[in-house]
C-alpha cells in the first residue's frame, strides 16, 4: 500500500492522437447533454468484442455495450481521466490553441468555494436542463461529504454559478468520517474521495461516500440525478461483501469487508451497465485484503465481488485517485499494492493460493462472477513488497492499437514505485517468471519515473501517464514530466523530451487537449502540488516549450486555495477547472 510518509506530504484526427474509439463522437460545443429523467441514446449499438465498437451513451444500461463518452472523442468529461482507457485526452478543444494559451491572453477567471477538501476530478457535462434552462454544469465533490453543480461558465459574484448544492451524502446523526486510526492520507474528514462517474443517458451521477455515527463506520453507493441533485430511486446502498476465503479479514473461511478500515481511493468505472469500485485502506491500518466490487447501473444492486488476496494479507488498489481501465469487451485492469504473493505456481500458472500482491491484473465479469483471468508479477515481488515499494502507487492505460503491433496489436502501460514502466500486451500480461526476471512481458523499462537509484517507499509513479500522437506522458515524484515515443509495440529510450521543472510529490498526472483534426492545437497540461498550486501548459512534441504556467503573471492567477495531491486538470469548452483543498479554480481566455 501507499505508505503514511508518501500520501500525506475524427477518423484522421483518430488515427493521428490514437482515440481507442474515434467513432464514439458525442460531438463538439453543439452535442446534446442531460435532460431530467432522459435515457435516449441516439448511436447504433454494434459489437463489443474489440477496441472501437460504438455503444450506448452513459455505460450501456442493458449491460450490452459500453458508453461512447466513456470511450474518447466527447465534448463531455465523465470519468476520471476522460475515457475508460485513462488515456486523459479532451479531443473537441477547439477554443484553447497553443498561440491564445499564453500570459498575455488566458489566465484565472474565477474560483468557486466549496465546504471541503477536492479530492476527486471535476466533471464536466453540457447543456444539463436545470430549472428549464440547458446549462454547461461542472460537477464537484468534497471530503465534507458534499456534492455541487455549477455553471462552468458562470462568476461566483454573478450570484447564479451554484445550480445545486452543497448536498449532504451523510445519514441521519451522521457525520463524515474521522481519519481512521490518526492515518493522515486523507485529513481532517473523509467523505467523498474518489471521482465519480456520470452516465449522461440517465442524468445519473454515481459516487461512494463515507460517513461515520459515533464509533460505526458507513460506506455507501450513491446515485444522483444530475439535473437536481436527488437521489435515484433505490439509492443509496449501504456496501457490504463477504468472499471464500482464509485471509486476514475474515474468519478463516469467509473474508467480510469492513466499511471502517476501507476507503475508496480509486476513481469509479462505469462499463457494460455496470459500476466497478475498488478499495484501499488507511495506511497500513487493519486487516484489510484488495476489494473489487460491480454494481448494476440501473438497480444499484452489488452483481460482483472480487478479491485479490483471499488467502493472504494487504494488497488493496490505491492508483493515487487513477481508476481501473476497460477494454470494450469488459475486460477490467488494475494494480494492486504490496501483499502477498505465492511463488509457487499451480499448473495455470498462477500462485497457489491465488494471492496477487504487487500486480497488474486482468478482471472479467460473467454475471454474479468476477474472476481473475491474467496478470503479470514482477519477478523482484517479495523483496518489494516487503520494502512497501507498490505497483499500485500510481495508475496504468490502455494504449489504442495505433501504438502496438502485428504481435502485441493491444497494449497497456504502467509504473509503480519502483520507477520502472512496464509495456504489457493485454491478450498475455506474462504471469510470473520465478527466475527473478520480466523478460516474458512486452518491455520494461528501468528508471522511467524515478532513479537512478534504489527505489524506496516514496519513490516512483503516484499518478498516471497520458497519451497523445504517438506518445506516452509520464511524471514521477520530483521527477520531470517526460515525453516517451512509442511506435510498432515498442517504447523509445531514452525519453525525447522532458519539462525543465520537476514536480514535487506527487509527481503530475498530465491531461491533453486538441481540436481532434490538428495535432498543432494539441497541449499537454499538468498540475504541480506547489504553494500556492501551479497550472502548467506545455508544447506535446517538445516539453521543454512551456506555453504558460499560472505563476508567470504573479498574483493575477495564483489561486486562493491551498493546493493538493493527485490532482488532474480537467479541460472543456474553453476552461481549464483545477481542484484545490477548498475551491475549484477556472481558467480560460481573458
Amino acid at each position: 500500500m501507499i505508505s503514511k510518509r508518501v500520501e500525506d506530504f475524427a477518423v484522421i484526427g483518430c488515427i493521428a492522437i490514437g482515440v481507442m474509439s474515434c467513432v464514439y463522437a458525442c460531438g463538439g460545443d453543439d452535442s446534446t447533454g442531460a435532460t431530467s429523467g432522459s435515457d435516449a441514446s441516439t448511436d447504433s449499438p454494434q459489437s463489443d468484442d474489440s477496441d472501437g465498437q460504438a455503444g450506448k451513451d452513459g455505460g450501456g444500461t442493458d449491460g450490452s455495450t459500453p458508453s461512447p463518452c466513456l470511450s474518447g472523442n466527447c465534448a463531455n468529461v465523465v470519468t476520471e481521466h476522460n475515457d475508460n482507457a485513462r488515456t486523459g485526452q479532451y479531443t473537441v478543444e477547439t477554443k484553447l490553441t497553443p498561440t491564445n494559451v499564453t500570459m498575455a491572453t488566458f489566465g484565472k477567471l474565477f474560483e468557486l468555494s466549496v465546504d471541503g477538501k477536492v479530492d476527486a476530478e471535476p466533471l464536466y457535462v453540457q447543456k444539463v436542463m436545470i430549472k428549464g434552462v440547458a446549462h454547461n454544469v461542472i460537477y464537484v465533490v468534497t471530503e465534507h461529504d458534499s456534492v455541487y453543480a455549477f455553471d462552468a461558465e458562470t462568476k461566483p459574484d454573478a450570484g447564479t454559478s451554484t445550480l445545486w448544492g452543497p448536498v449532504s451524502m451523510v445519514g441521519a446523526g451522521e457525520t463524515p468520517s474521522d481519519a481512521v486510526g490518526g492515518c493522515g492520507q486523507v485529513t481532517p474528514e473523509i467523505g467523498i474521495t474518489s471521482t465519480p462517474v456520470i452516465d449522461v443517458a440517465t442524468s445519473t451521477i454515481y459516487l461512494v461516500a463515507m460517513s461515520k455515527n459515533g464509533g460505526t463506520y458507513h460506506q455507501r453507493f450513491h446515485a444522483l440525478d444530475i439535473t437536481t441533485g436527488a437521489e435515484k430511486s433505490g439509492s443509496p446502498k449501504d456496501i457490504t461483501a463477504t468472499y471464500p476465503g482464509t485471509g486476514q479479514e475474515g474468519n478463516g473461511t469467509t473474508l467480510t469487508f469492513d466499511p471502517k478500515i476501507h476507503k475508496e481511493r480509486s476513481a469509479l468505472l462505469l462499463d457494460h451497465g455496470q459500476v466497478y469500485l475498488s478499495w484501499s485502506s488507511h495506511c497500513d491500518q487493519g486487516n484489510y485484503t484488495g476489494w473489487i466490487m460491480a454494481y448494476d447501473a440501473t438497480t444499484y444492486a452489488q452483481t460482483a465481488v472480487f478479491n485479490d488476496e483471499p488467502n493472504g494479507s494487504e494488497a488493496a488498489f490505491w492508483s493515487s485517485g487513477a481508476g481501473p481501465a476497460a477494454d470494450t469487451a469488459g475486460n477490467i485492469y488494475n494494480e494492486t499494492g504490496n501483499g502477498g504473493f505465492e511463488t509457487t505456481l499451480n499448473d495455470a500458472g498462477q500462485p497457489n493460493k491465488l494471492d496477487y500482491g504487487n500486480s497488474f491484473v486482468k478482471v472479467t465479469r460473467t454475471g454474479s462472477a468476477m474472476t481473475l483471468t491474467d496478470y503479470f508479477t514482477e519477478g523482484n515481488e517479495v523483496s518489494e513488497s516487503a520494502g512497501d515499494i507498490d505497483m499500485s502507487s500510481g495508475g496504468l492505460m490502455l494504449l489504442p492499437d495505433s501504438a502496438g503491433s502485428a504481435g502485441h496489436p493491444q497494449l497497456l502501460v504502467g509504473s509503480g514505485k519502483d520507477g520502472h514502466m512496464y509495456l504489457l500486451d493485454r491478450s498475455n500480461l506474462g504471469k510470473f517468471n520465478a527466475d527473478g526476471g520480466n523478460g516474458q512481458i512486452v518491455q520494461d523499462i528501468p528508471n522511467a519515473t524515478f532513479g537512478p537509484g534504489s527505489a524506496t517507499s516514496g519513490t516512483g509513479s503516484f499518478g498516471a501517464p497520458a497519451f497523445f500522437n504517438g506518445a506516452i506522458y509520464y511524471g514521477g515524484e520530483s521527477e520531470p514530466l517526460k515525453r516517451w515515443a512509442i511506435a510498432g509495440g515498442s517504447i523509445t529510450t531514452p525519453q525525447t523530451s522532458q519539462t525543465a521543472a520537476s514536480f514535487q510529490y506527487p509527481g503530475t498526472t498530465p491531461s491533453v487537449s486538441y481540436d481532434g483534426t490538428n495535432t498543432a492545437t494539441g497541449i499537454i497540461w499538468a498540475h504541480e502540488n506547489s504553494s500556492p498550486p501551479t497550472l502548467h501548459a506545455y508544447n506535446p512534441a517538445d516539453l521543454t516549450t512551456e506555453y504558460y504556467n499560472s505563476n508567470q503573471a504573479g498574483l493575477r492567477d495564483q489561486p486562493a486555495g491551498a493546493g493538493n495531491k493527485f490532482i488532474i486538470p480537467t479541460i472543456a469548452n474553453g476552461r481549464v477547472y483545477l481542484a484545490t483543498q477548498s475551491s475549484i479554480v477556472v481558467f480560460g481566455l481573458l
